[in-house]
């Protein structure tokens, strides 16, 4: 019988390990909650736009020889997906018992355009400088501020408008009011490492097709492989979700909880190697020597990192939550 007992009490203490004993904490609002939502936010207006922008090359809606409908495409899609973008923020704001809605939505409609924007604007000034007739005329930037301004931003508030009317996400456990303490972590769990092994998986889903898409923007080559590029993001999208939900798991059964940026950063980072490949490809395959020149080249890759950066963490993020509700809604807790 003693023998029985003390089977049965190491079977409790097996059970009694790892992720279960964070449930009181696996929720806990992150620091900086509010970046992250905004983040999340653009990462699905992004995604949007790439998904519905290939469902139009794929059905030859959008001839590759002209590049500038496949860009113009590209802009009014991000433009009315503002509505995803402010409905996702909002609901994750709210289930982080945020108050500061306002200033949330102001954030998600000003802050990753702004962005995109100001080096957009700072780029174009250089090339005016050099009296180019690349430059985007003063009407286009007009045209492109009025799309924001006058599109976007009421979008991004109509999509947190119906956000916060909906009710709060049900979490499967409650929250405990004093945080819990967390053991020292192991040398493999620093963030640091885990975000760096994370986004190697990723950027090597696309490593190949980055270079054909890098090669018909500054080397003027076409690109018509939208099939292929559709297979590549479907590919992407899944390694992200993988990638993100496999080291979440390992960090909650080191009963680490601090979850919500670690998902975010593990699938993002790819977004560094992308930059990373970005010089290694303008060292080994172009010929650019002038100042102005290597900035565009450098602003514009960095535009596309920052994009690159938001969609796969976004990914990996929302994954990540889904996999955490679903494993703590299966576990009974007293």
């Amino acid at each position: 019988i003693t023998k029985y007992n003390e089977l049965a009490s190491a079977e409790e203490a097996a059970e009694e390990t790892g992720w279960k004993l964070v449930h009181g904490d696996v929720f806990r609002k992150p620091r900086h909650s509010k970046l992250l939502a905004v983040s999340v936010g653009s990462g699905v207006q992004i995604f949007g736009m790439s998904f519905v922008t290939l469902v139009f090359a794929l059905f030859g809606l959008l001839s590759p020889a002209h590049r500038g409908a496949l860009l113009q495409c590209c802009l009014l899609l991000y433009t009315f997906m503002g509505i995803a973008a402010g409905y996702v923020t909002s609901r994750l704001y709210k289930m982080f018992n945020g108050v500061d809605w306002k200033a949330t939505t102001l954030l998600q409609a000003f802050l990753y355009p702004g962005i995109f924007f100001s080096i957009f604007f700072v780029l174009n000034l250089l090339i005016w400088g050099q009296k180019s007739s690349g430059a985007v005329p003063f009407t286009t930037l007009f045209a492109v501020l009025c799309l924001w301004f006058g599109i976007s931003v009421p979008l991004v508030f109509l999509g947190a408008y119906f956000g916060f009317r909906k009710p709060n996400i049900e979490l499967p456990v409650r929250t405990n009011q004093i945080p819990r303490q967390i053991p020292a972590q192991p040398w493999f769990m620093h963030p640091v490492f885990t975000c760096s092994v994370g986004g190697i998986l990723p950027f090597g889903a696309v490593f190949t097709e980055l270079f054909f898409i890098m090669s018909s923007i500054w080397q003027h080559q076409f690109y018509y492989l939208f099939g292929f590029l559709a297979l590549v993001l479907v590919i992407l999208v899944i390694t992200c979700a993988e990638i993100s939900i496999a080291l979440t798991y390992f960090q909650l059964t080191s009963e680490d909880y601090r979850w919500w940026w670690r998902s975010f950063l593990s699938s993002g980072s790819s977004a560094v190697f992308v930059f990373m490949y970005s010089i290694v490809y303008f060292t080994s395959r172009l010929q650019i020597e002038k100042a102005v020149s290597t900035m565009l080249y450098f602003g514009y890759m960095a535009i596309m990192s920052i994009i690159f950066f938001l969609f796969t963490g976004s990914v990996g993020c929302i994954a990540a939550f889904c996999f955490v509700r679903s494993i703590y809604g299966s576990i009974k807790i007293d």
